[in-house]
């Protein structure tokens, strides 16, 4: 960065973008837990159970691929102009989902609308790098959490009540005056003085990293189409081809895009794809509990999201947590308790009979939550530590990147996981087909269903659910195990 933290904290009010970032986290936090509470409705209006995870995936597959490049121009031009960007596509594309008609629209603007959401997470968070130092820098983070708590609550009400009365378009359309009101903030509020690099922008690697992730990222959703598996190999093939071009041209580039010096740190590299694995078992949790709530247990939507509510809650007393320990403890051992937490959680998700109780659920996810929020945050704190002053936009941004891959890998495997569970048991099972489950899993469609194949459906529902959970306990294991490489203590910024 080409200013110090003194002249900005001097010049940046900053409670106010304090203020401000908690309100671009609330609108990212609202809009994932109210689509999450309205996707059983939407996939029952639009008919597409088949297509469901691609309205998850396309938005992380934009995001991700968006993400790196918001992190290097946010070093070279700024904060300001490049939260800017990012929160007008992430309005645009939160108006156009909200009118979308079809399932293929809605996956396309939830497109546009990760474009958007690739440059707030990251430059947020490395606003919060620059005003704050190490030591108050995991509790504001902490703080800042609790938009997610928050939202956890209001979510699913208000989401329970627009799909319940209204119409689920109108989901998407509360995050255009929330992020109106961001953009006025940080106009105003956010004061910045750059002085301008001269080294040329590194196009070839943003476009070599762009399409590495693209043909990688693919190929994972594709895995479960017909011919999957030799899709899968030629875009692995090609994903590794572009990664060797961005190698070789970050390692001539004048200004890289993400400069490889940054992985000479094993720290910030394990803290790094720990991130991305217990992110995308946060994703098992919250688009699955769900559907477990309103398909086995026939709750309402509304219900549906408040089984994910206490684990946003208890993400704001981990985060608060991690910010004392990681003052006097080294990542790994912050790790090694969070991990603990998530191994139980996940466990018991993998092994509870369909009869378990609603209340029951509420516990485990305030246990995952707990778990989640140590984590993230210490990986976080952990990766902005272990670089440079003027590489903590490119680190921040490749840590919400490193999360975002594990998004979208993980709901890819998943959703093949889930599918492939459900295809073998309507295939076993006689009277029923896979299009009932599209009126299963949403409250207001199963009374269509005859009533003698509604236990049939939900012990197959139950049984793709469990396998599911299963491949999340396996993910935490192999972090359990990575996290063990990690020894060094991160030095105080």
């Amino acid at each position: 960065m080409n200013q110090t933290n003194t002249k900005k904290q001097k010049q940046t009010n900053v409670t106010v973008m304090t203020i401000t970032i908690f309100i671009a986290t609330f609108m990212t936090a609202i809009e994932g837990t109210i689509v999450s509470t309205a996707m059983p409705t939407i996939v029952g209006s639009l008919h597409g159970v088949k297509l469901m995870n691609w309205v998850f995936t396309m938005y992380l597959l934009t995001s991700a691929m968006a993400t790196p490049i918001y992190g290097k121009m946010a070093d070279r031009i700024g904060r300001k102009p490049v939260l800017l960007i990012g929160l007008a596509l992430f309005i645009l594309g939160s108006l156009m989902s909200g009118l979308s008609e079809s399932m293929p629209m809605l996956i396309l603007f939830r497109a546009l609308q990760g474009i958007g959401a690739g440059g707030i997470m990251p430059v947020t968070f490395t606003i919060i790098a620059d005003i704050y130092p190490i030591e108050k820098r995991a509790k504001v983070l902490g703080l800042n959490g609790s938009a997610w708590g928050i939202a956890a609550v209001v979510a699913p009400l208000i989401g329970g009540f627009i799909v319940d009365k209204l119409s689920w378009h109108w989901v998407f359309f509360l995050n255009v005056p929330i992020g109106l009101v961001t953009m006025l903030l940080t106009v105003i509020y956010l004061q910045e003085h750059y002085v301008k690099t001269k080294a040329p922008v590194d196009f070839a690697g943003t476009i070599y990293l762009a399409l590495t992730l693209l043909f990688m990222l693919s190929g994972f959703q594709l895995l479960d189409s017909k011919n999957g598996i030799f899709i899968f190999a030629a875009m692995l093939v090609l994903a590794a081809a572009s990664l060797a071009l961005f190698i070789r041209q970050e390692k001539r580039a004048q200004d890289p895009i993400i400069s490889l010096d940054l992985f000479s740190s094993r720290t910030f590299t394990i803290q790094n794809v720990l991130a991305a694995l217990v992110s995308g078992i946060v994703m098992g949790h919250e688009v699955y509990m769900p559907m477990w709530m309103q398909g086995i247990l026939g709750l309402d939507a509304s219900m549906g999201g408040f089984a994910v509510t206490p684990s946003s809650l208890l993400w704001v007393v981990g985060s608060f947590v991690a910010g004392r320990m990681i003052v006097t403890m080294r990542p790994q051992r912050v790790l090694v308790f969070s991990l603990g937490i998530i191994l139980v959680g996940i466990a018991v998700l993998a092994i509870v009979p369909a009869s378990t109780p609603f209340a029951f659920f509420l516990l485990i996810s305030a246990v995952l939550g707990s778990g989640f929020g140590i984590a993230i945050t210490t990986t976080t704190v952990s990766s902005q530590a272990a670089v440079e002053q003027d590489k903590i936009g490119v680190a921040t941004s490749f840590n919400t990147l490193s999360r975002t891959l594990g998004q979208t890998v993980m709901v890819a495997i998943f959703g093949m996981i889930f599918n492939v569970q459900v295809g073998k048991g309507v295939a076993a099972s006689s009277g029923v087909h896979t299009a009932m489950m599209n009126k299963l899993i949403n409250p207001h469609t199963v009374s269509q269903l005859p009533a003698n194949v509604v236990p049939t459906l939900r012990h197959i529902l139950f049984n793709a659910l469990h396998g599911v959970y299963i491949a999340c306990l396996v993910v935490v294991i192999i972090g359990i195990l990575l996290n063990l490489l990690d020894k060094k203590k991160v030095a105080k910024q």
